[in-house]
């Protein structure tokens, strides 16, 4: 079985995924919400947990600022407590110089996850929203 170079056109170089190659991209707002990320450490010995804050988020993507410089695996969760949101899971696509990550969930968040993120969120353009408990 021979390899194609790299570089070359192949079939396989077409392949496209849905979820990053093809889906629309949603309208990024501003939060501020307190957030934990959860990854394993040495294979699954153990489970290590960071704070972080949610400075940005869509129902795709989000992007986090982290409190100290840690090495940080492709995947991992994310867990928002007081939106009561956990397990949500994670590919880290970018690590900026400002101490923020831009990351994609592997799941759409829904609109009802987005209401109770923005009415526990602390930034002033969610100052006013309320919980309609009707639609729990």
């Amino acid at each position: 079985m021979t390899a194609a170079p790299i570089g070359k056109s192949h079939f396989l170089n077409k392949e496209e995924s849905f979820m990053y190659d093809r889906e629309a991209r949603f309208q990024m707002h501003d939060t501020m919400n307190a957030a934990r990320i959860e990854y394993t450490e040495n294979g699954v010995m153990n489970m290590a947990q960071r704070r972080c804050d949610v400075l940005q988020i869509s129902e795709t993507e989000a992007v986090l600022g982290i409190i100290t410089q840690y090495h940080l695996p492709k995947q991992f969760y994310l867990d928002i407590p007081d939106a009561r949101i956990s397990k949500v899971g994670c590919i880290l696509m970018r690590v900026n110089t400002n101490n923020t990550i831009q990351v994609r969930f592997l799941k759409m968040l829904t609109k009802k996850e987005m209401n109770r993120i923005f009415v526990f969120s602390t930034h002033p353009n969610h100052r006013d929203m309320t919980i309609d408990l009707r639609a729990w």
